[in-house]
């Protein structure tokens, strides 16, 4: 359970220990170290605090803390050579400091710049398919156009992309029907091309998870929202599917393939699924049902239905739910989210909280959103835990258990907006 450090007590750099959890009140440019919080674990750490001179700006944690100060050194009385010697020391590690800080705020940088793309590309998507399935009813062929147009970019992008990277995005306010379609799309896209879906059937997969509910615009929204469901009504929401295909068959715009995939969205490997009790489904409606299912675990459409977080959906559906869905599938998603998938807020091995916003090199090493209050959410650092071979996640952390201010912080969405993109092409 993670609790707030405590109050930070000033120290002399001097008195700098292995153990210490300090706090650099500094800019976080002005320093080598990947937040402004950290636990001091080695000699070198030591030597590069007391280099940037962060006399009156250096605090410790005893609450945080495996250690205690050494007393503070007096001014030693030091002959010429000596003074020199530490001078040029000091020098050596200021120049080290400031490559090190050179290539820290590259890789903000870049990784800023993967996130914008991703944001960009997610707000004209998010307007595409909101038009398109507002409008699907009214005029299913303008409607089919452009989510065709949709998903064939997006086939194409996922395709030849040499890394497609999953990101958290910020916060989408409003409401609408973009949100759990993109959702969708983009969870089965992703792991389409993980499990080695071909550009055909990536299409037909993004055809088919836009509009797998553009029927619900024919059900009542006391009845979409309603977690307690009598049989007449949930006999009537199931007929979203149904709706969906007419839909889908009118604009003229969906193969066969891709029909298929929205018939059997809500179809079960046991047979106990609906409409038709299948057991047989194409590997694309397979993972349409199981992202589709993910993605309602943590943000459910019924009011008062909690939301799980993305860990605990994951947990659900492998400990709860594995008979309904393709193993195969769900091994490969729990892999490429990793244990702890985006919107998973974690504490650290040295204390530190962070939000998880992207996959890592393995399901144990994600991106993270460090919590650096200190600073602003758009400022705060980001690292790949695959780099830090001293840190890991020690535990997922309920945002609910937090003191609000941290929460309102790192920002954890209630409604998780996710979405990609791809660096490098193929040849």
């Amino acid at each position: 359970m993670w609790k707030k450090p405590g109050t930070p007590i000033p120290i002399d750099p001097s008195q700098v220990v292995i153990g210490l959890y300090i706090w650099l009140d500094i800019s976080w440019v002005d320093h080598p170290f990947l937040t402004s919080r950290i636990m001091v674990t080695t000699e070198k750490e030591i030597a590069m605090i007391r280099a940037h001179h962060v006399e009156g700006r250096l605090y410790y944690y005893p609450d945080m803390s495996t250690a205690v100060p050494k007393p503070p050194l007096p001014a030693a009385d030091q002959t010429a050579d000596e003074l020199s010697a530490a001078a040029r020391e000091a020098e050596a590690l200021r120049q080290e400091a400031q490559a090190l800080e050179k290539a820290k705020k590259e890789k903000l940088r870049q990784q800023k710049d993967a996130i914008n793309r991703a944001d960009r590309a997610w707000e004209d998507a998010a307007r595409a398919t909101r038009e398109a399935l507002l409008n699907m009813a009214r005029s299913p062929k303008t409607a089919g156009t452009q989510l065709s147009q949709l998903s064939r970019q997006t086939a194409t992008a996922i395709v030849k992309g040499e890394e497609v990277l999953l990101h958290l995005l910020g916060d989408k306010k409003g409401q609408g029907p973009q949100f759990h379609a993109l959702n969708v799309m983009t969870l089965s896209m992703v792991l389409g091309k993980f499990v080695g879906l071909s550009e055909r059937e990536l299409a037909d997969l993004a055809m088919g998870s836009l509009a797998h509910d553009c029927g619900k615009t024919q059900i009542p929204p006391a009845i979409l929202q309603s977690s307690t469901r009598k049989k007449f009504e949930e006999d009537f929401y199931r007929q979203h599917v149904q709706f969906s295909l007419q839909f889908a068959s009118e604009s003229g715009a969906f193969t066969p393939e891709a029909m298929a995939i929205i018939a059997d969205h809500h179809e079960y490997v046991d047979g106990t699924g609906w409409p038709k009790g299948k057991k047989e489904s194409s590997r694309a409606a397979r993972v349409l049902a199981l992202v589709n299912r993910y993605d309602n675990l943590c943000t459910p459409e019924a009011q008062g239905t909690e939301a799980l977080m993305p860990s605990e959906a994951l947990a659900t559906l492998f400990r709860n739910l594995s008979g309904k869905y393709d193993k195969a599938l769900l091994s490969s998603l729990i892999k490429l989210l990793g244990v702890y998938p985006p919107g998973t807020v974690v504490q650290l091995s040295d204390g530190t909280l962070a939000l998880v916003v992207s996959p890592g090199a393995t399901s144990l090493q994600p991106r993270v959103l460090i919590y650096s209050p200190e600073v602003p959410r758009d400022d705060a650092p980001t690292m790949d835990l695959a780099d830090e071979p001293g840190l890991k996640v020690a535990e997922a952390i309920r945002p609910s258990t937090l003191p609000p201010d941290v929460p309102e912080w790192l920002n954890p969405q209630q409604r998780l907006s996710y979405f990609y993109s791809v660096s490098g092409n193929k040849a």
